[in-house]
């Protein structure tokens, strides 16, 4: 029981959970806003006000089986609708040339409409605002078609318009799905540059002190338009100079890479991109062709460096790199440990380290010690505090002021004793919600995460039915009795990854099954 009388389990089953994010990327970003908000910096996370998650998953006879997850089915009490902050977000179109500028008219357009969000630092230090965007139509009903009887044309733009923020990552195996992303990762950040020059503006009449003012962190590349965006923005609205607009650009972002994957790197096809934000297109062009002939200059001749280091992959069907368009706008490129960025200066960065080697830097982005061991451990973390004090949560090096109590019996045996409560707490919900009964006193194995072939459950797996094989073997042997736990989903589109689900349940019904 809290001490404010309400059991936080029992809230957390009543409360839908907005996932906001996937994995590492919505882990990283909240302890971003945790961080800016428990050190007073003014900061700001824009995203996307989803209506449904990915899905809900559920296991039937073993495979992974899809519902709708509606996130907002019974509204959100949290949140702020802030309807003054609305923007006018725009798709294909036609360009109009205007001198030094162009024009980018005729288009598909859709309102951005704000809904905010605080995140409390910690002990209140101060509090940071979310600022996630719905999409609304801007005319929600034909009236003329409505009143012909044609009632589903009647709201098909406005189905349309609201497509925008209504699933997260919505499937992309199909030409409708790819488009809706590419409309999605448009869709907000334009709306938050846009929200992000007003409030500038309000106290500035020129953008010179703008790097000084503004810094834009791009978590992964799904928010790599914000570059062609911030130049469209600039040079076609505010009438600043090419060269200048750049340069700020090049000041303002920053950039974490995620996956050192090239195949899970993103790109996207230049017809779409041309067809859906034709002006966004051109802007790239532009940018690749100032950077090409600036590493020309540097390197004469290097015809395959030129190849390799373009903004267009030219494989037969030519697509943009957004993970090079980020690192060639940014001012600091970081991976998110320490090997991951050498890693990342060794082979996928390579050729833009030996262009830019005072880019790449390391910040490792610790899980927030406040959310994860505070709340989520509070057995351990209030053991900790009795020993050390509470000011680990704001400074994680306190820790090693443990290293103090490494042999003392007292203490180690309290530690105990909070594992094995929190063990035995996850032994009554796997209970409850399986109807598996688990041994509390055996280790634990844990691997929860998204279900992916790079991920390795697979590995795993085949790790337990190696270890399983070996004690039918010799079933005498000193064994460490173990429970071994999967968590995560699969994509609804990945087959590969639904089949490692499968094969997972098929071990456990084995194993469970099996009284040695």
């Amino acid at each position: 029981m809290h001490p404010a009388g309400a059991d936080f389990d029992a809230l957390v089953d009543l409360e839908a959970d907005p996932g906001l994010g996937n994995g590492g990327l919505g882990r990283l970003a909240a302890c971003f806003l945790d961080s800016m908000a428990t050190l007073a910096l003014p900061g700001m996370g824009y995203g996307i006000r989803y209506e449904y998650g990915m899905f809900a998953q559920r296991i039937v006879d073993g495979r992974q089986v899809e519902e709708p997850d509606q996130w907002l089915l019974n509204g959100n009490p949290w949140e702020f609708m802030r309807p003054e902050y609305s923007y006018t977000v725009r798709y294909r179109g036609r360009l109009v040339p205007e001198g030094h500028r162009v024009r980018w008219v005729d288009t598909e357009n859709v309102i951005a409409v704000a809904y905010d969000s605080g995140v409390p630092g910690y002990e209140l230090s101060s509090v940071a605002t979310l600022r996630l965007w719905s999409a609304r139509a801007e005319s929600a009903l034909n009236l003329e078609q409505f009143n012909r009887g044609d009632y589903m044309r009647a709201v098909e733009a406005k189905n349309w318009s609201e497509n925008v923020s209504l699933v997260l990552y919505p499937e992309d195996k199909t030409e409708q799905g790819r488009q809706l992303r590419l409309r999605q990762e448009y869709f907000f950040v334009s709306a938050s540059l846009q929200d992000l020059l007003r409030r500038y503006l309000k106290t500035h009449d020129s953008f010179e002190q703008l790097p000084d003012k503004v810094a834009i962190h791009l978590n992964d590349t799904h928010p790599a338009l914000a570059v062609p965006e911030l130049m469209r923005l600039l040079v076609d609205e505010h009438l600043v100079e090419w060269d200048t607009a750049w340069s700020l650009c090049q000041r303002i972002f920053s950039y974490t890479n995620h996956t050192l994957m090239p195949e899970a790197l993103e790109v996207w096809p230049v017809d779409l991109l041309g067809w859906l934000l034709p002006r966004h297109l051109q802007i790239i062009y532009d940018i690749n062709a100032r950077h090409l002939a600036e590493v020309h200059e540097r390197f004469p001749g290097d015809m395959d460096l030129l190849r390799r280091v373009s903004l267009i992959e030219e494989n037969g069907h030519r697509h943009v790199r957004m993970a090079w368009l980020c690192t060639l706008a940014s001012h600091k490129v970081n991976g998110v440990s320490a090997l991951h960025s050498d890693i990342m200066v060794r082979t996928l960065f390579a050729d833009f380290a030996r262009l830019w080697p005072e880019r790449f830097c390391n910040v490792t982005n610790g899980i927030t010690p406040r959310r994860w061991l505070g709340q989520a451990n509070p057995a351990l973390s209030a053991l900790i505090d009795e020993r050390i004090g509470r000011g680990w949560r704001r400074e994680l090096g306190e820790l090693a002021a443990l290293r103090e109590h490494a042999q003392d019996d007292a203490f180690l045996s309290a530690l105990r004793l909070a594992k094995q409560r929190n063990k035995r707490r996850l032994a009554e919900y796997v209970g409850r919600e399986l109807g598996l009964a688990i041994d509390p006193e055996s280790l634990f194995d844990v691997q929860v995460k998204r279900i992916h072939e790079y991920k390795r459950q697979l590995l795993n797996v085949l790790h337990v039915i190696a270890r399983y094989q070996a004690i039918r073997a010799n079933p005498k042997a000193n064994w460490v009795p173990r429970t071994v736990i999967f968590g995560g989903k699969a994509a609804s589109a990945y087959h590969a990854a639904k089949l490692i689900i499968r094969l997972i349940n098929d071990v456990a019904r084995t194993v469970n099954a099996d009284p040695a």
